[in-house]
């Protein structure tokens, strides 16, 4: 475990090692890893491109015959890292990246749909498609892991819960406590599949219209989704400032003593999230991949 966190902090640098060519079985393993994983087409968060790492680490260290162990780590496609060095001379002064670096952003989500929560209907639900953007607007409840146990513990005892669900749409999100004039802190979705074993009892018994999380949802939840003509939203993924400013008012409504783990009621404007699990339970993260996989053509796909 020791040298795969080493690894993490290694340069990216599998471009130079392609251009000049493997000098041993590990910087071939590299190569091959590289090409076999982004030939799947996966791509950013899931949702299908040409690109899904990159860049692959192989480490390895003298051992028993008889004991191989293999260690993997993946790093988070943002690579948070800065190397510097403290030298006693005085502070270290990094000077910011420049957005000239980035490509020119050409998604213009103010194009999308605008949707009010406080009046949708499922029959509105069932005529979004997969991949199509929305605008999020009014009343939106919040909950995570913490909240969604204590909800089904109180369902399975027969107990009301401290908000009506029925027709809502639940944001999985712990934000962060305001800071000065801020309405709300940082407020980006968790990992949606950590809610994917409460979601069939949660929209079965409280009749939950719709979910915003990031990240995919696994079988069990799409078909819960399908069942129930229910909904997933996904919200923009490390971008929990930006998220936050979308959100114009705040307050608790249940189960206050779990900190930022409550049940909040925001309201937000114009929110930007993208239908990820359709009301007919077509999943983005399975068709996108699946056509970018085709379009690479290096691994045979077999279409539904």
């Amino acid at each position: 475990m020791l040298m795969a966190k080493e690894a993490l902090m290694e340069e990216i640098d599998i471009q130079e090692l392609i251009a000049r060519g493997p000098a041993n079985r590990a910087e071939e393993l590299r190569i091959e890893l590289f090409e076999k994983v982004n030939a799947l087409g996966i791509g950013a968060q899931g949702l299908g491109g040409l690109t899904t790492v990159l860049d692959v680490k192989v480490k390895d260290f003298p051992t028993h015959a008889a004991n191989l162990p293999v260690a993997l780590i993946p790093n988070c496609a943002a690579t948070r890292h800065a190397h510097f060095v403290l030298d006693g001379s005085g502070p270290v002064m990094l000077d910011p990246p420049s957005l000239e670096d980035w490509p020119k952003l050409t998604y213009d989500a103010s194009k999308g749909r605008r949707v009010n929560l406080d009046t949708v209907t499922r029959e509105e639900v069932a005529s979004w498609k997969p991949g199509e953007t929305l605008l999020l607007n009014g009343k939106l409840l919040t909950g995570r892991d913490a909240a969604h146990k204590r909800m089904v513990e109180m369902l399975n005892r027969g107990e009301p819960l401290p908000v009506d669900f029925n027709g809502r749409f639940i944001y999985y999100v712990g934000p962060v406590d305001p800071v000065r004039e801020e309405v709300v802190g940082p407020a980006g979705p968790t990992t949606a599949t950590r809610m994917d074993k409460f979601t069939e009892q949660v929209l079965a018994q409280t009749g939950l219209l719709g979910m915003v999380g990031k990240a995919e949802r696994g079988p069990a939840a799409i078909e819960a989704i399908r069942k129930h003509r229910s909904v997933y939203l996904m919200a923009v993924g490390g971008a929990a400032y930006l998220v936050s400013k979308a959100i114009k008012a705040s307050r608790v409504v249940g189960f206050a003593d779990l900190g930022m783990e409550a049940i909040y009621e925001f309201t937000v404007e114009d929110m930007p999230v993208t239908v990820a699990v359709d009301s007919g339970g077509s999943s983005v993260h399975q068709t996108g991949p699946r056509e970018w996989q085709a379009r690479i053509g290096k691994i045979p796909v077999f279409m539904q």
